[in-house]
């Protein structure tokens, strides 16, 4: 399955402004990495939430291999790790895989 155009692939560099930019909005971000499993059963449920939430929500993911810079200053420690922001802030974090209605639960909480 490939990754819905609502998904936004963050990198180190655009971190911080988007997490600006989406101030008002929920952001969940999927820490992961393309060696591990969990992470790619993971991945067509993140695609999912981006187009169910489009428009309300940011949903993005972030290679840790690629993207040191964040994993570190977000302590991930263990992959997957979905942390969902809200005012620039971490506010919910989910390590390793869960069903789907615990993210989407999660991000209906922090709507506006």
């Amino acid at each position: 399955m490939a990754d819905s155009q609502n998904l936004l692939h963050i990198t180190d560099d655009a971190f911080a402004s988007i997490l600006q930019q989406a101030w008002s909005k929920p952001v969940l971000v999927d820490f992961w990495a393309g060696w591990c499993g969990p992470c790619r059963m993971l991945g067509p449920v993140i695609s999912e939430l981006a187009d169910d939430f489009a428009g309300r929500a940011i949903i993005a993911k972030c290679d840790v291999d690629a993207n040191p810079e964040s994993a570190e200053n977000y302590e991930i420690s263990s992959i997957p790790a979905v942390k969902i922001f809200k005012n620039g802030k971490v506010v919910r974090e989910q390590v390793g895989v869960a069903p789907k209605n615990i993210y989407s639960n999660a991000l209906t909480t922090y709507l506006s």
